[in-house]
This record gives C-alpha cells, sequence and structure tokens, in this order.
C-alpha cells in the first residue's frame, strides 16, 4: 500500500500508553508464541486454556513509552481507518441511501476494557457495537506475519477494514436483526447466522478494497486473499491439532473467506455481500 500522504484519521483513541504491556513470569508460553495460540482460539472456536495452564502472564499496569514498532502500527492504522472513512462515506450515501458515521479505532497492549466486556489478547481484534468502536492490540500484526502466514501491508489493512465493516453492518441494521435471530436459534443455528455475519464483512472489505483509489500496490489484493485462506476456521482448527469441525465454526472456511472478499472487490458493491440469502456460501 502507497500510504504516503495519506492522512491519519483523528478517530484513534490509543490506550497503549496507559500500561498493559505484557510480561511472562515463569516458564511456558511468552510473546508471539501466546498471541498465535490467542489468534488461534479466537478464530477457530478453540478453547486454548489447556495450551495456556503452564504458561502465567501478567499484565503492567505502570505507564510507558511506545517502542518504535508500535509507534508505525499505530501511525498505519490510523491511515487504514482514514481510507476507510473516504470509502464509506462515498459508498454508503451512494449505494444505501444512509449517512456514514465513522467509528472509533481503540489501540491497547495487553488488555483493555468495553462494554461489551474485556478485551486482550484472547479476544482478538472485534468490534462493539454497544459502543461503536473497534478494538486492537496492534500486536495482531505481528502475530498474522510471523506466525499465521499473512504477510503484508495490506493484510493488516484487511484486519482493519473487516472490523469496521462490522461497523458499516450496524449501520445498515443488519447487526441488531441478526442478533435478535441468534437469541432464538439453537447453538448451531446461531454459529451459522454469525458465520453468514463474518463472511459478509469480509465481502464488505473487498468493497473497500475496489474503492481505495490510487494507493494499491501489486500484490496488495493478493496479500489480503492469503490473509483471508490463513484465518479460515478449517485451517487454523487443523494448526490446532484438531480435526475441522465445522459446526464450530465461527468466521467460514479459507475458501470463503477468501471468495466472499473476492467477490465484494470484484463487484464494488454492498448489493454483492448479501451471504443471507445466498444458498451457497
Amino acid at each position: 500500500m502507497r500510504l504516503r500522504g495519506v492522512r491519519r484519521s483523528s478517530n484513534v483513541e490509543d490506550r497503549r500508553r496507559s500500561g498493559g504491556g505484557r510480561v511472562a513470569v515463569g516458564g511456558g508460553l511468552g510473546g508471539i508464541a501466546l498471541l498465535v495460540v490467542l489468534a488461534i482460539g479466537y478464530f477457530a472456536g478453540v478453547d486454548v486454556t489447556p495450551l495456556l495452564n503452564d504458561s502465567t502472564m501478567q499484565t503492567s499496569s505502570e505507564p510507558r513509552e511506545l517502542t518504535p514498532q508500535e509507534q508505525l502500527a499505530g501511525e498505519f492504522a490510523a491511515q487504514v481507518l482514514a481510507t476507510t472513512e473516504q470509502v464509506w462515506g462515498q459508498v454508503l450515501p451512494e449505494q444505501a441511501g444512509i449517512d456514514y458515521r465513522p467509528p472509533v479505532l481503540v489501540l491497547f497492549s495487553g488488555q483493555t476494557a468495553s462494554p461489551c466486556g474485556g478485551a486482550s489478547g484472547a479476544t482478538g481484534p472485534f468490534y462493539c457495537p454497544l459502543d461503536q468502536q473497534a478494538y486492537l492490540d496492534t500486536e495482531f500484526f505481528a502475530t498474522m506475519e510471523q506466525r499465521l502466514g499473512a504477510e503484508g501491508d495490506f493484510a493488516a489493512a484487511y484486519v482493519i477494514a473487516h472490523e469496521v465493516a462490522h461497523h458499516v453492518q450496524n449501520l445498515l441494521g443488519i447487526l441488531p436483526e441478526v442478533e435478535k435471530l441468534r437469541q432464538r436459534a439453537s447453538e448451531v443455528q446461531a454459529k451459522a447466522l454469525t458465520v453468514r455475519l463474518e463472511l459478509q464483512a469480509d465481502c464488505l472489505s473487498g468493497v473497500w478494497g475496489s474503492h481505495v483509489d490510487g494507493i494499491l500496490e501489486p500484490g496488495d489484493v493478493e496479500e489480503a486473499l492469503n490473509a483471508a485462506r490463513m484465518i479460515g476456521d478449517d485451517l487454523l482448527q487443523k494448526r490446532a491439532g484438531r480435526v475441522p469441525q465445522p459446526h464450530t465454526f465461527t468466521h467460514g472456511t479459507s475458501a470463503q473467506r477468501s471468495g466472499w472478499f473476492a467477490r465484494g472487490y470484484e463487484a464494488g458493491n454492498i448489493a454483492a455481500c448479501d451471504t443471507f440469502s445466498s444458498d451457497d456460501i
């Protein structure tokens, strides 16, 4: 991505200086290894507790300075968020007839609080509709690239675009409607609805990608497609040593995630992202 000259969004709340850095105590997992386990648990619906029993992690509450890598990650996130504001500020009124109100992106390290519950490395990036904010531990970028095989700046941008897509779903009224349906559904049906919701967010991320004018470089779209494949439920469950269990999926398979991103990118239109009316997702 060519982000030189791209403005930084002002809708960023950076909580990383207020403590929250990870400190390993005793033996076991630490640093990137811990994040890999947590990421697999988040994306694949795997109980990672047994893998964490031998590792004690504490979170420092002392104010601290950001590392150069954290500073760069924060600047990158603010610029990518600005591109989502530009795209959805144009696309949503044109294609859905509603104004776009951008979300706030909360950057944290280790753990933080949200109206939807406590946020930590275990939750992964997520969107909270109660405060209309997206939450991101920027160390997740390193996890994706170094351990999950999702390399490239556009792969990291896709993560942010995916959470912003949940905000778009909220503005369209899709999130609250799906939540009502999930409350009346069985556990299996509820997870099936969640998969369709997540795949729609992947598709909307593709719509964003198709409207990011002038900053894409050769290979960027392939980076996003690869990232979508690397965090498919089936692949992550295999990495966790499990036989893939479709009834436990929460985000969709590698093929589904990359396929719906591609569909949104090729169409450039919200209407192409109706995963709920599609018989074959």
